[in-house]
């Protein structure tokens, strides 16, 4: 039976935090240590933790949080052959969620990493419950992609953690830039219908913009390609906006419509701006170097 480290983030998740842990600690799988990093919670999350895992819980400032620096951290600390994410807020749903997340890797040597599927809460809006069945669910859809991967939920293992570490200059998307590079090493990523955690946002208008902004920024580094905007965003908007018009009527919902269509535009044109300043940011920084330099 392998060793199993499962690193688990939090910053603030009060009203998740420990349904999670109790999951955790009520799987069949038992051969495993959990280790806790929190970015400065101020709800009470830090104290949930301290009552069930006080021996490894690492607390970190607010603005000491860069994802990649705190994951290699981490993973220099665990002693499992193969390393679990669970974020805080990722509630396993069956105790046995994290023996079905970590079989791929026991079975098949090119599996480098696995990720797990992440149901929508039952307040999940329609639009963020529909992309959940699309981008999990059976994991046919997003198996067509370009690129699919959640470290939200995920194993991976750890001599392939240590050899190709995270990025540790992305603020956003460090998971997709790894398993993305992984899979250009020749690694495989597996999808793990039956590894179920409940997970989903309900953003703020704001608070989409600023996320799917900064994916696009980290999209634009990852995979290193402009998107013009007939086919970075028009296309793509009208598309996804058929689609969730077609599943809202199904749904029954048509009133959800019009606010949909703002969701959808919003998230992308957040994603193709952002995707677009990255490589207008680069040409900057590019040009003052040029500019710099004797000739």
């Amino acid at each position: 039976m392998p060793q199993v480290s499962i690193v688990m983030r939090s910053m603030n998740d009060i009203q998740y935090i420990e349904k999670t842990l109790k999951a955790i600690f009520n799987q069949k799988f038992t051969n495993f240590e959990l280790i806790n990093i929190d970015s400065g919670s101020t709800d009470g999350t830090c104290e949930i933790i301290e009552k069930y895992n006080p021996g490894k819980f690492f607390k970190i400032k607010p603005e000491e949080y860069i994802p990649g620096v705190v994951l290699n951290n981490a993973i220099r600390e665990c002693a499992g052959e193969i390393i679990v994410f669970n974020n805080s807020d990722c509630i396993p749903q069956n105790s046995d969620w994290l023996g079905n997340l970590i079989c791929p890797l026991l079975d098949i040597p090119q599996i480098a990493a696995s990720f797990g599927n992440q149901e929508p809460r039952p307040d999940a809006k329609p639009l963020v419950r529909k992309d959940h069945l699309r981008a999990f669910g059976d994991g046919i859809i997003s198996a067509s992609w370009e690129h699919f991967f959640s470290l939200a939920t995920s194993a991976a293992l750890k001599e392939v953690l240590i050899e190709h570490p995270f990025a540790e200059d992305l603020q956003y998307s460090e998971d997709i830039e790894w398993s993305y590079r992984m899979k250009k090493h020749g690694y495989i990523i597996a999808y793990v219908p039956d590894a179920i955690v409940e997970h989903s946002h309900n953003y703020s208008q704001k608070a989409l913009w600023k996320r799917f902004y900064n994916e696009g920024l980290a999209e634009g580094r990852i995979y290193g390609r402009r998107k013009m905007f007939l086919r970075g965003f028009l296309l793509p908007w009208l598309l996804e906006t058929a689609r969730d018009c077609k599943y809202l009527i199904g749904c029954g919902n048509v009133t959800a419509i019009p606010g949909g269509v703002a969701y959808r535009f919003r998230q992308r044109l957040a994603a193709w701006k952002g995707r677009g300043d990255y490589f207008k940011n680069s040409r900057t920084s590019s040009g003052e170097h040029t500019a710099g330099k004797r000739v």
